[in-house]
């Protein structure tokens, strides 16, 4: 539960503290982590002390739902010289660590990264007549810090978020969001490490496709030359009711050369999918793989899943050779600076422990495979094929029902566990692909209708027989019921 209040910077302590003194004159009583990201705030808007401000009433550390201590709402009157218009900034305090005493976050010191390592921002476009900022930019904001916190994937500049509804549960076509530096606010350095701004961006879905097929910073280079799809500010518009390729369709043509170029950066997601081994018995239930039926399924190591984490990570190679993290893979600490996953799913289901010890379990050599993916999950296998594995890459798909894993992987990347020679191997639930550049080819011109999703019925099959590679395209409610 959330509270809007008027404040001059967030009290010191929990429930019930004052408001703490809005001129700066009492630094004490701030923590010092909070104190920081708000001296910035003060910087921007020296006019505005006393900010309204969304609290969550019951702290995260007190076992409340909601991780971001307060949302600010500061009234920015743009730049008309640049065509930027009046709107309202709203800046999260929470992902970075405001206190320092390991009640939400690990202390880790003043080198690294605070906390999470940023804060979130939003922009929205002020309505005419609007005297006061809407609050549900704030919930918006919470639900990403809660993915945050519950996976401890961070954001990145030019990563993309799936959200699948508008982001104010209007009818508006703004129902994604990509992520980007904020254009006016400074990093901070505080006692407890670095903080730094991201802002959120909303887009059309067809804008969020886009980013999807090439990267997200191009997109958001785009947007920012369309003043009414965001301008130089990337101000949010709920009401735009044009993509930005409706507004200038030359703009599709620059996305298109983009990715013939550069490929696409997204190097995986979290997906509904499973995989079968086809090459094996039924009965045979020994490294059977991830589903099982009537069985306890077989987990992912920890160590598995943070080699996933780091294939997920490793997104932007470009002008090296991608490769593989090795399987005992150590998590590092600080920020990721290569792309992370979106949206609500985790990439470590809340089951993934390690159940069978990792050296037991031997990496297995496949003869034969059967992929299953839901349509969404499905529409992407040309994004991975075209921008991914024809540049060299890698893509994978990660179950957010279950632990299997499925990863994609060319001839030019180093540290797979597929070979050209066995081509389909797995390690435990997680299932390696190898695909030579003929296939690939192949795989395109057999898969072409996965670019008309309206004219799709499923259930759909593709089968490539000399290679005992089957690819079916299933509905939701199979991957919903765990016996599928």
């Amino acid at each position: 539960m959330e509270g809007v209040r008027p404040g001059g910077g967030p009290p010191a302590s929990g429930p019930g503290s004052g408001s703490g003194s809005g001129s700066g004159s009492f630094p004490s009583l701030f923590p010092p982590g909070l104190h920081g990201i708000y001296g910035e705030c003060r910087r921007l808007y020296p006019d505005q002390p006393n900010p309204l401000q969304v609290t969550a009433i019951l702290k995260y550390w007190l076992g409340g739902p909601d991780p971001l201590d307060y949302v600010s709402m500061y009234r920015n009157l743009g730049n008309p010289a640049l065509n930027v218009p009046e709107h309202w900034h709203y800046v999260s305090f929470g992902l970075s660590d405001l206190y320092g005493d390991n009640r939400v976050h690990e202390f880790t010191g003043a080198d690294g990264p605070s906390g999470f390592g940023f804060e979130l921002t939003f922009r929205l476009k002020r309505e005419t007549g609007e005297s006061a900022p809407p609050t549900w930019p704030a919930e918006l904001m919470q639900g990403l810090a809660r993915y945050v916190f519950q996976s401890e994937n961070t954001f990145c500049s030019g990563d993309h978020v799936s959200w699948h509804s508008p982001l104010d549960n209007s009818e508006s076509r703004i129902q994604h969001m990509l992520l980007t530096e904020d254009p006016q606010m400074q990093p901070v350095q505080t006692p407890f490490g670095v903080v730094t701004f991201l802002q959120i961006v909303g887009v059309c879905t067809e804008e969020l496709h886009a980013a999807q097929q090439w990267n997200g910073q191009g997109i958001l280079e785009l947007l920012r030359t369309v003043p009414v799809a965001g301008g130089p500010w990337l101000i949010t518009d709920m009401r735009r009711g044009e993509t930005i390729f409706e507004i200038d369709p030359h703009l599709q043509e620059r996305v298109d050369k983009g990715i013939e170029t550069d490929g696409s950066n997204l190097s995986g997601v979290s997906a509904k999918c499973a995989w079968d081994d086809l090459s094996r018995p039924p009965e045979d239930d020994e490294d059977s793989r991830s589903i099982c039926i009537g069985t306890q399924p077989r987990r992912l190591s920890g160590k598995d899943t943070e080699q996933i984490r780091e294939t997920l990570r490793r997104g932007l190679e470009i002008n090296s050779k991608p490769v593989l993290p090795p399987i005992n893979a150590q998590r590092q600490n600080g920020l990721n600076l290569d792309r992370a996953p979106s949206r609500k799913d985790s990439l470590e289901s809340e089951s993934s422990a390690a159940i069978i010890p990792h050296e037991l379990i031997r990496t297995r050599q496949l003869e034969s495979v059967h992929l299953k993916f839901n349509q969404e999950s499905g529409a992407l296998i040309p994004l991975c094929l075209r921008g991914r594995l024809l540049h060299g890459r890698h893509f994978t798909y990660k179950s957010i029902t279950g632990d299997t894993a499925i990863t994609f992987v060319s001839t030019g990347v180093e540290g797979a566990f597929a070979t050209e020679e066995h081509p389909y191997a797995a390690h435990g639930p997680w299932l390696q692909i190898l695909l030579t550049e003929e296939f690939v080819e192949r795989m395109l011109e057999d898969l072409e209708d996965l670019n008309s999703p309206e004219e799709f019925k499923l259930p759909k099959e593709y089968s490539w027989p000399e290679k005992k590679l089957k690819v079916s395209i299933l509905p939701d409610a199979v991957f919903d019921n765990p016996l599928h």
